[in-house]
C-alpha cells in the first residue's frame, strides 16, 4: 500500500520545534576535561526534517525565538543554510533571568567511554509555543502541507506546547495533511502531568497516519503492553516488537504505518543498527548490522527523516525503512546532530555497504 498525499502543496514537510544549541568538546573528549567546544544549532524535529531539506524537498519549521538574541540569529542562519523556511514569534528576553534558547552540553564518547548529555533548558523560549501565534488555516489550508511531523518532546514541553501540538494535529486532519507522530517519551517532562499528557498523546495518536516509538514510548505514552519476555537473541527481540506493534495497531487503527529502530551498543563507536516497520499487513525488517559511529546523537531522528522522505517521494513501502536505516546510520557519521546527505546515492551506498571512494 501507499500513503496518499495531498497535491499542490507548498511544503512537503512541516515540523513544530523548540530550537536550541549544542556545545560539544572537540576531539571526542569529555566535557569536564575540555576547554574548547564547537557549537551547533539543533532540535530533534529539525534533525528529522534535514533529510528532506538536504535532498531538495520544501520544508517549514514552526518555532519561537528570543528577540534580539545572537543565539537566535545563529539558529536562523543555520536553518537557512539547511534550506528550511521558518516562522514564529519573537519573544522578549525580559531580563538576564528571562527567556533563552535551550543548551545541550554533550560529548560524543569514545570506545568504552559512553557519551554524556547535560540538558540545560531553564527559561526555554520554546515552552511558550502557542497556537495563537500561528495562522493554521493559512499554513494548512492555503500554503498546504503534505506531512506534519509531531514529536512527543514538543508535545510534553509545557501545557502551552501540548495544546499547540493538539491544535496542529486537528488542523492537519481537517485539511488532509498526513500526520507522523514520534512519541519520544521523557520521564522528566511527564512528571506531575501523566493523566493530562496521556490524554493528549492518545488523541494525537488516534489521528496519526504514521506512529513511531520504542517499547518505552508505547507503554508509557499510550499504555500499550510492551514486548513479551521470551527467548534471547535478535529473532526473539524482533518477534516481541512485532507483538507490541500489533497491539498498537489494534488500539490505533487510523494509522497505517508503525515503525521502531533496533539498537545494540557494542561500544561508543560500534553499534548494531536495525529497524522494524509494519505497513498495512506487511512487515519490513532490517536485522541489526554493524555500523561505525562518530557521534550517536540524532541517529533515531535520521531514521524517521529517511522514512518520511521515502513516503514523500512515493516509493514502494519496502524502501521506506531501508532508506531510513541508511539515513540514521549516515547521521551517526556527522558531528552535527543531523545527517547532511549530498544526494540519494550517498544514502543507498550506505545501505549497500559500499564505502569505496567515489571520484
Amino acid at each position: 500500500m501507499t500513503i496518499e498525499l495531498k497535491k499542490d502543496c507548498k511544503y512537503s514537510l512541516l515540523v513544530p520545534t523548540s530550537m536550541g544549541v549544542r556545545i560539544t568538546p572537540v576531539n571526542g573528549q569529555p566535557v569536564h576535561s575540555s576547554n574548547l567546544f564547537e557549537m551547533q544549532a539543533t532540535s530533534a524535529e529539525t534533525n528529522v526534517a534535514s533529510i528532506s531539506s538536504y535532498l531538495g524537498l520544501p520544508v517549514k519549521v514552526l518555532t519561537t525565538f528570543v528577540k534580539d538574541s545572537p543565539i537566535a540569529q545563529f539558529i536562523k542562519s543555520n536553518l537557512r543554510s539547511r534550506g528550511m523556511d521558518f516562522e514564529g514569534p519573537e519573544v522578549a528576553q525580559g531580563d538576564p533571568w528571562g527567556y533563552r534558547h535551550q543548551f545541550n552540553i554533550a560529548d560524543s564518547g569514545f570506545g568504552t567511554r559512553g557519551p554524556r548529555v547535560q540538558n540545560d533548558r531553564a527559561g526555554e523560549v520554546g515552552r511558550t509555543l502557542n497556537v495563537k501565534d500561528f495562522d493554521l488555516d493559512r499554513i494548512f489550508g492555503q500554503e498546504g502541507v503534505q506531512i506534519v511531523h509531531l514529536s512527543g518532546l514538543i508535545g510534553a514541553l509545557s501545557p502551552e506546547t501540548s495544546t499547540f501540538c493538539l491544535e496542529i494535529a486537528r488542523a492537519a486532519k481537517k485539511y488532509g495533511t498526513r500526520i507522523a507522530f514520534d512519541l519520544n517519551y521523557r520521564a522528566s517532562f511527564w512528571k506531575g502531568r501523566q493523566e493530562e499528557l496521556r490524554a493528549n498523546f492518545t488523541e494525537i495518536a488516534s489521528v496519526a497516519d504514521i506512529l513511531i516509538g520504542n517499547e518505552e514510548d508505547f507503554q508509557l505514552c499510550l499504555g500499550i503492553e510492551g514486548p513479551e519476555a521470551g527467548g534471547k537473541g535478535i529473532e526473539a527481540e524482533i518477534e516481541g516488537f512485532k507483538g507490541m506493534i500489533g497491539r498498537v495497531k489494534a488500539a490505533f487503527p487510523n494509522a497505517s504505518v508503525f515503525a521502531t529502530t533496533l539498537r545494540q551498543v557494542v561500544s561508543a563507536n560500534e553499534h548494531l543498527w536495525g529497524a522494524i516497520m509494519l505497513e498495512g499487513e506487511n512487515w519490513h525488517v532490517i536485522e541489526p548490522r554493524k555500523i561505525t559511529v562518530l557521534d550517536r546523537i540524532g541517529g533515531g531522528d535520521g531514521f524517521v527523516g529517511g522514512l518520511l522522505y521515502g513516503i514523500l517521494k512515493g516509493w514502494e513501502p519496502e524502501k521506506w525503512p531501508q532508506f531510513g536505516w541508511a539515513t540514521g546510520a549516515l547521521a551517526t557519521t556527522f558531528l552535527t546532530d543531523y545527517a547532511q546527505p549530498a544526494d540519494e546515492d550517498m544514502v543507498w551506498s550506505i545501505l549497500g555497504g559500499n564505502a569505496r571512494v567515489k571520484r
